[in-house]
């Protein structure tokens, strides 16, 4: 977060707030899973395959379709130096805005698929040499160095490192609190709050990278 000015932190923020949403609302929809939080995908279908492999298969899926949308994502990026941030950002609303469309339309397993797959596209927004700089999808590492922060500050030092990761892990919170609270309504709500959010990350980016042309 500290490699970026306040224009691309506040961008990481509305994009961690967007994946917190989409996270909320699959999570509801299938009691359970993760369209972005692939560790714990990873160890539910570890558990499940041993008590019945077939209850595998979806969160298998969701990797899948996460994987696949990192890939994507990452050769698009490539395509894309200087304005990927707008691009990515354009595809991941797309994909959110479809995945809408498919629960609205009662097909929640393509819906879940389709957010996967923006959730994986989304992780490539903030990379640099092919590497990721800021995970928006994903905490832990917001959290350790959160916690390093703190423990520095306990020690009268200051790490620059470790600044708004803390912001970060609460712009997720925050998203997925409000796709929470949309869901008691109608998980279609949330899935259409995701893709309004996304929309206004997406004019952000675009208004951030055109700035610099």
């Amino acid at each position: 977060m500290h490699r970026y000015d306040s224009a691309r932190q506040r961008l990481a923020l509305g994009l961690a707030a967007v994946a917190g949403l989409a996270d909320a609302t699959g999570f509801i929809v299938t009691g359970g899973y993760f369209t972005s939080f692939m560790s714990g995908n990873t160890t539910r279908m570890g558990a499940e395959f041993l008590l019945d492999p077939s209850l595998a298969l979806k969160p298998l899926g969701l990797i899948a379709g996460f994987v696949t949308g990192v890939i994507g994502g990452a050769l698009i990026a490539r395509r894309s130096a200087g304005r990927h941030k707008r691009v990515l950002m354009g595809c991941v609303t797309g994909l959110l805005g479809l995945a809408a469309a498919l629960l609205v339309a009662n097909l929640p397993l393509l819906f879940l698929a389709t957010t996967a797959v923006a959730m994986g596209v989304a992780n490539n927004v903030f990379t640099r040499d092919g590497e990721v700089t800021v995970g928006v999808t994903y905490m832990t590492g917001a959290l350790v160095r959160f916690g390093q922060g703190l423990a520095a500050r306990l020690s009268g030092q200051s790490l620059a490192a470790t600044r708004g990761y803390g912001l970060l892990w609460g712009a997720l919170a925050l998203g997925a609190a409000t796709g929470g609270a949309l869901c008691v309504l109608s998980p279609r709500y949330a899935a259409g709050a995701a893709f309004l959010l996304a929309l206004a990350v997406w004019v952000f980016a675009m208004r951030i990278e055109s700035a610099r042309e």
